[in-house]
């Protein structure tokens, strides 16, 4: 059977755009997902979707379409001309319209019987002109909505005399999200469960939160870091919709009294997803925050996590010490197990031997050896960590430093020659070293073993698609200390609000204030001075503060002074 996606693969490697090891590389990289070889090339920067188009259009002498980089949306009456059943079953969106010719947009320019059928269809002569697979899919989404309609249009046919929304929430308990999981003999209750997680995802949500309020069960994503409210199931659905969701995450459905945790494994859109659920007693109820985790959101490569060229050389040195402690701080949800995933992903090399802690495990990563945490049989941090290094690893990656054994142990194998990688819950980058001394650790241990911190939070990135300039405020003037030398140079933007983003923000970003430790710092720490003290040294030494590195990025219009302020509220001026 003919796959578009093998035949984009030889036809790269035919004009020499690809190599047998990078096809190789890629089949690694997929190793124990779901995926092709055209897939792993993308996520290894070897192609670009752009290059493909190009690719296949020259091959099949065709127009291209980029939807990411259109800047207009396709009018209503464009879109109007192929109803929606067609364009899902023929996987084609049209462009334009004119002088009596509808160019549509299709991935696989070799399906000439599709293009057929739909001028016996629609009646009117038709040109195809090559996009993505996955623009494809992402604009029928969005011009025609999904197969499976959402949770609020969902909500709006029901009533509570439904008598199938009785049905046991025990049944069923595989689900896929994509459109088997609404399917008309598919018991409402499962399928509203299902939609409240594929909306989830559609949105680029992190998280779903389902909380028990005494007079309503409210319904909440956390897109870009940020809660939005939306549409939420009726009160009297609240025990019904927890309880499929302990099921499907594998808790114990009698329990109500003590926390519970679990993991719900499903398909969203042809995409492999883990939620992470967690299941907590309140006064009204359970409450359930399911956390989304994407691999294709974690496995991002150094370069794309949002370090200016001056940062991202002094991390990629950092890295690759030979010996000493990494770490990397900031509050929860601030990208921390992120930015350590692309950094091993950095050195993972065959050369090289990586172990890690964690707790838990949220993705796996191909060709490194990762180590479950579990308290209840003694498995410790620490525990952990001793046996690591009966390993002989080069390379120790330890989830986070909670006490004093913990840290001592790091600090050992730092000083036995290998390069160790954790984080802490700290607010900025000097307080890591003050932290670790309040834990019990003896001041030198911690002087000559860490060799760099680095603390971060993640940013909303302004919406390409309605970004426009922005005066900044007084307030924001009087907040970051703008100069008038720097109203003067720099052209700050921010996001008007579009069908495209979320109140004018799409995607996050990283600002980061990063300290590596000289002799001077050394002394101040053999001298147990103040977390502040270290603070006004190390930036005497050249450390960028978050809000810094913040207003640098606004001054790059690629986030707002309004992000700056809100993210770095313990950043001084």
């Amino acid at each position: 059977m003919f796959n578009v996606d093998d035949y984009i693969v030889d036809l790269l490697q035919q004009q020499g755009m690809i190599t047998d090891e990078q096809i190789s590389l890629a089949k690694e990289r997929l190793l124990g997902e779901d995926g092709t070889v055209l897939e792993g090339l993308y996520a290894l920067k070897v192609v670009s979707e752009q290059d493909v188009m190009q690719l296949l259009g020259a091959e099949y002498g065709m127009d291209t379409y980029d939807f990411d980089h259109a800047g207009t949306k396709v009018p209503p009456e464009v879109i109007g001309l192929v109803p929606k059943d067609v364009a899902l079953r023929y996987k084609m969106v049209p462009v334009s319209y004119s002088g009596g010719m509808l160019r549509v947009a299709l991935a696989d320019p070799a399906d000439i019987e599709s293009l057929d059928s739909l001028r016996y269809l629609l009646k009117m002569e038709i040109e195809g002109v090559v996009s993505t697979k996955r623009q494809i899919e992402q604009a029928i989404n969005f011009y025609y909505g999904s197969a499976d309609g959402s949770v609020s249009e969902f909500l709006e046919e029901m009533t509570e005399a439904t008598t199938d929304l009785t049905v046991d929430a025990t049944q069923d308990v595989t689900m896929d999200a994509t459109a088997d999981g609404g399917g008309d003999d598919a018991a409402p209750l499962i399928r509203l469960v299902s939609l409240l997680i594929l909306e989830a995802f559609r949105t680029r949500a992190s998280d779903i939160h389902l909380e028990p309020l005494e007079k309503r069960f409210r319904l909440r994503y956390r897109i870009d870091g940020v809660l939005n409210e939306v549409q939420s199931p009726p009160k009297y659905l609240q025990n019904q919709v927890i309880s499929r969701v302990k099921l499907m995450a594998g808790m114990d459905l009698t329990e109500h009294r003590v926390p519970q945790d679990g993991r719900i494994r499903i398909t969203a859109m042809g995409r492999e997803l883990d939620l992470r659920v967690s299941d907590i007693p309140t006064t009204h109820g359970e409450s359930i925050v399911m956390r989304i985790l994407d691999k294709s959101g974690v496995m991002l490569g150094i370069s794309e996590l949002g370090f200016f060229e001056d940062d991202q050389k002094t991390i990629e040195r950092i890295i690759n010490f030979p010996d000493g402690i990494f770490l990397v701080t900031g509050p929860t949800g601030s990208g921390k197990t992120t930015s350590l995933y692309s950094f091993l992903h950095a050195l993972n090399q065959p050369t090289r031997k990586i172990i890690t802690a964690e707790d838990p495990v949220e993705y796996e990563l191909s060709g490194i050896n990762q180590v479950q945490i579990a308290a209840d049989i003694n498995l410790t941090f620490a525990a952990a960590l001793r046996a690591m290094l009966r390993q002989a690893p080069n390379i120790i990656m330890v989830g986070e430093i909670r006490d004093a054994e913990t840290g001592e142990i790091a600090i050992n194998a730092a000083l036995t020659g290998h390069l160790v990688f954790s984080t802490l819950h700290t607010n900025d980058a000097p307080s890591a070293v003050t932290r670790l001394i309040d834990m019990g650790i003896k001041p030198f241990l911690v002087a000559s073993s860490v060799r760099a911190i680095m603390a971060q939070r993640l940013v909303r990135r302004i919406c390409k698609f309605c970004v426009e300039p922005h005066a900044p405020t007084e307030i924001e003037v009087e907040k970051l200390g703008i100069s008038q030398a720097q109203l003067e140079q720099a052209t700050y933007v921010h996001g008007r609000g579009c069908t495209e983003c979320n109140k004018g923000y799409k995607g996050r970003l990283g600002i980061y204030e990063i300290f590596i430790l000289d002799a001077s710092i050394e002394h101040l720490i053999y001298q147990m001075v103040d977390a502040s003290v270290i603070r006004r040294r190390a930036m005497e030494i050249g450390m960028r503060t978050l809000r810094q590195d913040g207003m640098r990025k606004a001054a790059a219009g690629l986030t707002s002074l309004a992000e700056v302020v809100r993210l770095t509220v313990h950043d001084e001026a």
